[in-house]
Protein backbone atom coordinates (compact mmCIF):
# COMPACT_ATOMS: atom_id res chain seq x y z
CA UNK A 1 0.00 0.00 0.00
CA UNK A 2 1.20 2.87 -0.93
CA UNK A 3 1.82 5.33 2.03
CA UNK A 4 -0.45 8.23 -0.06
CA UNK A 5 -3.26 5.86 0.37
CA UNK A 6 -2.49 5.51 3.92
CA UNK A 7 -4.82 7.63 6.86
CA UNK A 8 -1.61 8.64 8.90
CA UNK A 9 1.95 8.26 7.88
CA UNK A 10 4.44 6.63 9.68
CA UNK A 11 7.35 8.70 10.20
CA UNK A 12 10.74 8.70 12.32
CA UNK A 13 13.91 10.40 12.90
CA UNK A 14 17.27 9.86 12.59
CA UNK A 15 19.45 12.05 14.59
CA UNK A 16 17.92 14.22 17.54
CA UNK A 17 20.25 16.49 18.28
CA UNK A 18 19.78 19.81 18.18
CA UNK A 19 18.05 20.27 15.06
CA UNK A 20 16.51 16.81 14.91
CA UNK A 21 14.75 17.38 18.44
CA UNK A 22 12.89 20.22 16.86
CA UNK A 23 11.90 17.60 13.49
CA UNK A 24 10.51 14.89 16.09
CA UNK A 25 8.28 17.11 17.72
CA UNK A 26 6.78 18.89 14.51
CA UNK A 27 6.29 15.61 13.55
CA UNK A 28 4.76 14.81 16.77
CA UNK A 29 2.33 17.36 16.29
CA UNK A 30 1.24 17.12 12.72
CA UNK A 31 -2.15 15.25 12.25
CA UNK A 32 -1.60 13.25 9.30
CA UNK A 33 2.11 11.81 10.95
CA UNK A 34 2.60 8.85 13.16
CA UNK A 35 5.88 9.87 14.49
CA UNK A 36 6.78 6.03 15.08
CA UNK A 37 10.16 6.64 16.99
CA UNK A 38 13.74 8.22 17.06
CA UNK A 39 17.52 6.61 16.67
CA UNK A 40 20.78 8.48 17.67
CA UNK A 41 24.15 7.55 18.63
CA UNK A 42 23.35 8.73 21.95
CA UNK A 43 20.99 6.54 24.05
CA UNK A 44 20.29 8.87 26.77
CA UNK A 45 19.38 11.35 24.41
CA UNK A 46 17.20 9.23 21.84
CA UNK A 47 15.44 8.28 25.50
CA UNK A 48 14.95 12.22 26.70
CA UNK A 49 13.52 13.07 23.02
CA UNK A 50 11.28 10.04 22.47
CA UNK A 51 10.10 10.74 26.02
CA UNK A 52 9.20 14.61 24.85
CA UNK A 53 8.35 13.46 21.54
CA UNK A 54 5.53 10.70 23.00
CA UNK A 55 7.60 7.58 20.87
CA UNK A 56 9.76 4.52 20.67
CA UNK A 57 13.41 4.37 20.52
CA UNK A 58 14.69 2.07 18.20
CA UNK A 59 18.75 1.26 18.11
CA UNK A 60 19.61 1.46 14.11
CA UNK A 61 18.23 1.84 11.12
CA UNK A 62 17.93 -1.67 10.59
CA UNK A 63 15.44 -2.06 14.00
CA UNK A 64 13.44 1.01 12.51
CA UNK A 65 13.13 -0.78 8.95
CA UNK A 66 11.93 -4.20 10.52
CA UNK A 67 9.08 -2.83 12.60
CA UNK A 68 7.77 -0.63 9.55
CA UNK A 69 7.94 3.24 8.51
CA UNK A 70 6.90 5.74 5.36
CA UNK A 71 9.42 8.11 5.47
CA UNK A 72 11.88 9.19 7.49
CA UNK A 73 13.81 12.74 8.47
CA UNK A 74 18.18 12.16 8.79
CA UNK A 75 19.51 14.91 11.01
CA UNK A 76 23.49 13.57 11.16
CA UNK A 77 26.27 15.03 10.59
CA UNK A 78 26.84 15.71 6.73
CA UNK A 79 29.21 13.03 7.15
CA UNK A 80 27.51 10.54 7.77
CA UNK A 81 24.27 11.43 5.11
CA UNK A 82 24.99 8.81 2.95
CA UNK A 83 25.57 5.96 5.64
CA UNK A 84 22.68 7.24 7.49
CA UNK A 85 20.27 7.51 4.41
CA UNK A 86 20.60 5.01 1.81
CA UNK A 87 19.13 2.17 3.45
CA UNK A 88 16.40 3.75 3.39
CA UNK A 89 16.37 5.47 0.11
CA UNK A 90 17.03 1.87 -1.25
CA UNK A 91 14.06 0.22 0.43
CA UNK A 92 11.79 2.78 -1.61
CA UNK A 93 11.58 5.27 2.23
CA UNK A 94 10.90 8.41 1.62
CA UNK A 95 13.75 11.11 2.88
CA UNK A 96 14.03 14.43 3.97
CA UNK A 97 17.34 15.25 4.57
CA UNK A 98 19.44 17.95 6.13
CA UNK A 99 21.52 20.37 3.86
CA UNK A 100 23.83 20.33 2.21
CA UNK A 101 22.89 16.59 1.03
CA UNK A 102 26.47 15.18 1.17
CA UNK A 103 30.46 16.04 1.88
CA UNK A 104 30.47 15.26 -1.82
CA UNK A 105 29.47 15.61 -4.89
CA UNK A 106 29.80 11.89 -5.81
CA UNK A 107 27.98 11.47 -2.47
CA UNK A 108 25.29 13.33 -3.25
CA UNK A 109 25.18 11.86 -6.85
CA UNK A 110 24.78 8.04 -5.29
CA UNK A 111 21.67 9.45 -3.17
CA UNK A 112 19.93 10.93 -6.23
CA UNK A 113 20.46 7.56 -7.79
CA UNK A 114 19.24 5.15 -5.13
CA UNK A 115 16.06 7.85 -4.68
CA UNK A 116 15.50 8.11 -8.20
CA UNK A 117 15.75 3.94 -9.17
CA UNK A 118 13.50 3.20 -6.11
CA UNK A 119 10.96 5.67 -6.31
CA UNK A 120 12.30 7.18 -2.82
CA UNK A 121 10.85 10.98 -2.30
CA UNK A 122 14.29 12.90 -1.30
CA UNK A 123 13.85 16.48 -0.22
CA UNK A 124 16.85 18.53 0.83
CA UNK A 125 16.39 20.39 4.29
CA UNK A 126 17.11 23.72 2.32
CA UNK A 127 14.77 25.43 5.41
CA UNK A 128 15.50 29.02 3.70
CA UNK A 129 13.31 28.10 0.96
CA UNK A 130 10.26 28.10 3.19
CA UNK A 131 11.33 31.41 4.52
CA UNK A 132 7.78 33.63 4.18
CA UNK A 133 10.45 36.64 3.32
CA UNK A 134 11.85 34.15 0.83
CA UNK A 135 8.75 33.10 -0.73
CA UNK A 136 7.20 36.89 -1.32
CA UNK A 137 10.85 38.11 -2.62
CA UNK A 138 10.34 35.00 -5.13
CA UNK A 139 7.16 35.93 -6.50
CA UNK A 140 8.03 39.58 -7.20
CA UNK A 141 11.57 38.61 -9.25
CA UNK A 142 11.51 38.89 -13.07
CA UNK A 143 15.17 39.14 -14.48
CA UNK A 144 17.66 39.45 -11.62
CA UNK A 145 20.76 41.22 -13.13
CA UNK A 146 22.95 41.39 -10.17
CA UNK A 147 22.34 40.05 -6.47
CA UNK A 148 24.16 40.97 -3.12
CA UNK A 149 23.52 38.32 -0.10
CA UNK A 150 24.99 38.52 3.31
CA UNK A 151 24.38 35.57 5.76
CA UNK A 152 27.13 36.99 8.96
CA UNK A 153 26.78 35.49 12.83
CA UNK A 154 28.69 35.00 16.08
CA UNK A 155 30.33 31.50 16.15
CA UNK A 156 28.12 28.88 16.95
CA UNK A 157 30.05 25.48 18.46
CA UNK A 158 27.76 22.89 16.84
CA UNK A 159 28.14 22.70 12.95
CA UNK A 160 31.79 23.20 13.27
CA UNK A 161 32.57 19.88 11.19
CA UNK A 162 31.94 21.82 8.43
CA UNK A 163 33.15 25.13 6.69
CA UNK A 164 31.00 28.58 6.43
CA UNK A 165 29.93 28.11 2.88
CA UNK A 166 28.32 24.27 3.65
CA UNK A 167 27.06 25.97 6.42
CA UNK A 168 25.58 29.10 5.82
CA UNK A 169 27.04 30.35 2.31
CA UNK A 170 25.11 27.47 0.64
CA UNK A 171 21.45 28.64 1.79
CA UNK A 172 22.12 31.94 -0.45
CA UNK A 173 23.52 30.11 -3.20
CA UNK A 174 20.21 27.59 -3.35
CA UNK A 175 17.94 30.47 -3.43
CA UNK A 176 20.33 32.62 -5.57
CA UNK A 177 20.24 29.44 -8.23
CA UNK A 178 16.56 29.34 -8.04
CA UNK A 179 16.32 33.29 -8.83
CA UNK A 180 18.29 33.07 -11.85
CA UNK A 181 17.27 31.32 -14.60
CA UNK A 182 21.00 30.87 -16.20
CA UNK A 183 24.32 28.29 -15.69
CA UNK A 184 27.04 29.81 -13.79
CA UNK A 185 30.00 30.79 -16.03
CA UNK A 186 32.26 31.66 -14.04
CA UNK A 187 33.02 31.59 -9.68
CA UNK A 188 35.26 33.22 -8.13
CA UNK A 189 35.99 33.02 -4.30
CA UNK A 190 37.96 34.00 -1.11
CA UNK A 191 37.75 32.99 2.50
CA UNK A 192 40.31 32.00 5.53
CA UNK A 193 40.02 30.68 9.01
CA UNK A 194 39.13 32.22 11.81
CA UNK A 195 38.10 30.06 14.51
CA UNK A 196 37.86 26.60 13.34
CA UNK A 197 40.32 24.50 10.91
CA UNK A 198 37.61 25.44 8.41
CA UNK A 199 36.87 28.72 6.53
CA UNK A 200 35.09 30.52 8.79
CA UNK A 201 34.44 33.64 6.35
CA UNK A 202 33.60 33.51 2.30
CA UNK A 203 33.28 35.95 0.04
CA UNK A 204 32.07 34.56 -4.11
CA UNK A 205 31.28 35.74 -7.06
CA UNK A 206 28.75 33.95 -9.18
CA UNK A 207 29.09 34.83 -13.45
CA UNK A 208 25.87 33.54 -15.29
CA UNK A 209 25.72 32.47 -18.82
CA UNK A 210 22.73 35.52 -19.37
CA UNK A 211 24.84 38.17 -17.74
CA UNK A 212 23.57 38.24 -13.91
CA UNK A 213 26.28 38.52 -11.23
CA UNK A 214 26.16 37.37 -7.87
CA UNK A 215 27.95 38.68 -5.05
CA UNK A 216 27.68 36.31 -1.48
CA UNK A 217 29.10 36.96 2.07
CA UNK A 218 28.88 34.79 4.92
CA UNK A 219 30.76 34.74 8.55
CA UNK A 220 30.43 32.60 11.23
CA UNK A 221 32.81 34.79 13.07
CA UNK A 222 30.86 38.43 12.82
CA UNK A 223 29.72 40.80 15.99
CA UNK A 224 26.38 41.31 14.35
CA UNK A 225 23.86 39.28 13.13
CA UNK A 226 22.90 40.18 9.52
CA UNK A 227 20.66 38.24 7.13
CA UNK A 228 20.03 40.28 3.96
CA UNK A 229 19.26 39.76 0.49
CA UNK A 230 19.44 42.58 -2.00
CA UNK A 231 18.42 42.39 -5.73
CA UNK A 232 18.60 44.31 -8.65
CA UNK A 233 16.54 43.98 -11.96
CA UNK A 234 15.59 46.48 -14.79
CA UNK A 235 13.56 49.44 -13.24
CA UNK A 236 13.27 47.23 -9.84
CA UNK A 237 15.33 47.23 -6.54
CA UNK A 238 14.39 44.71 -3.98
CA UNK A 239 15.67 43.92 -0.52
CA UNK A 240 14.80 41.35 1.86
CA UNK A 241 16.31 41.53 5.47
CA UNK A 242 15.36 38.16 6.90
CA UNK A 243 14.92 38.93 10.38
CA UNK A 244 12.60 41.85 9.90
CA UNK A 245 10.70 39.74 7.68
CA UNK A 246 10.64 43.08 4.83
CA UNK A 247 11.06 43.29 1.40
CA UNK A 248 12.05 47.48 0.70
CA UNK A 249 11.06 48.13 -2.94
CA UNK A 250 12.38 51.05 -5.17
CA UNK A 251 11.35 51.28 -8.62
CA UNK A 252 10.91 54.88 -10.88
CA UNK A 253 7.57 56.77 -11.26
CA UNK A 254 7.10 58.93 -14.33
CA UNK A 255 5.70 62.07 -13.04
CA UNK A 256 3.77 64.58 -15.84
CA UNK A 257 5.36 67.33 -16.54
CA UNK A 258 9.30 66.10 -14.87
CA UNK A 259 11.55 65.42 -17.27
CA UNK A 260 13.21 62.39 -15.50
CA UNK A 261 11.10 59.78 -12.94
CA UNK A 262 11.14 59.77 -9.67
CA UNK A 263 12.23 57.00 -7.07
CA UNK A 264 8.87 55.45 -4.90
CA UNK A 265 9.66 53.18 -2.44
CA UNK A 266 7.64 51.03 -0.50
CA UNK A 267 8.52 48.39 2.54
CA UNK A 268 6.17 45.51 2.43
CA UNK A 269 6.10 43.49 5.70
CA UNK A 270 5.72 39.73 5.36
CA UNK A 271 3.67 37.79 7.82
CA UNK A 272 6.68 35.42 9.41
CA UNK A 273 6.17 31.81 9.07
CA UNK A 274 7.78 28.83 11.19
CA UNK A 275 10.36 27.60 8.40
CA UNK A 276 10.87 24.79 9.23
CA UNK A 277 7.34 24.00 10.09
CA UNK A 278 6.43 24.43 6.82
CA UNK A 279 9.09 22.37 5.13
CA UNK A 280 8.14 19.23 7.08
CA UNK A 281 5.08 19.91 6.06
CA UNK A 282 5.75 19.99 2.58
CA UNK A 283 7.43 16.53 2.54
CA UNK A 284 4.56 15.26 4.37
CA UNK A 285 2.31 16.66 1.80
CA UNK A 286 4.68 15.87 -1.00
CA UNK A 287 5.09 11.75 0.57
CA UNK A 288 1.14 11.86 0.58
CA UNK A 289 0.35 13.21 -2.62
CA UNK A 290 3.07 11.96 -5.17
CA UNK A 291 4.76 15.28 -6.13
CA UNK A 292 7.99 16.47 -6.24
CA UNK A 293 9.75 18.18 -3.53
CA UNK A 294 10.29 22.26 -3.58
CA UNK A 295 14.12 21.08 -3.20
CA UNK A 296 14.87 17.40 -4.88
CA UNK A 297 17.74 15.62 -4.65
CA UNK A 298 18.87 16.51 -7.69
CA UNK A 299 18.49 21.15 -6.76
CA UNK A 300 20.15 20.05 -3.30
CA UNK A 301 23.12 18.57 -5.37
CA UNK A 302 23.43 21.80 -7.45
CA UNK A 303 23.78 23.86 -4.62
CA UNK A 304 26.45 21.34 -3.21
CA UNK A 305 28.72 21.50 -6.70
CA UNK A 306 28.26 25.57 -6.65
CA UNK A 307 29.90 25.51 -2.79
CA UNK A 308 32.21 22.70 -3.56
CA UNK A 309 33.56 25.15 -6.27
CA UNK A 310 33.79 27.85 -4.39
CA UNK A 311 35.37 26.25 -1.56
CA UNK A 312 38.00 25.13 -4.68
CA UNK A 313 38.66 28.61 -5.68
CA UNK A 314 39.47 29.75 -1.82
CA UNK A 315 42.08 27.00 -1.65
CA UNK A 316 43.32 27.76 -4.85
Amino acid sequence: MSSSSQSRLRVAVIGVGYLGRFHALIYSRHPEVDLVGVVDADPARARAIADEAGCAVFADAAALIAHGVDAVSVVVPTTAHLEAAAPFLSRGIHVLLEKPIATTAEEGRELVRLAEENGATLQIGHVERFNAGVMALAQRIEAPRYIEAQRMGGFVERATDVDVVSDLMIHDIDIILSLISAEISHISAVGTSVLTEHVDIANARLEFTNGAVANVVASRVSERTTRRIRVFQPRRYLALDFIAQTIDIAAPHQVEGEPRPRIERERVQVEAVKPLDCEIAAFVETVRGGGAPLVDGRTGLKALEVALEVRARIGA
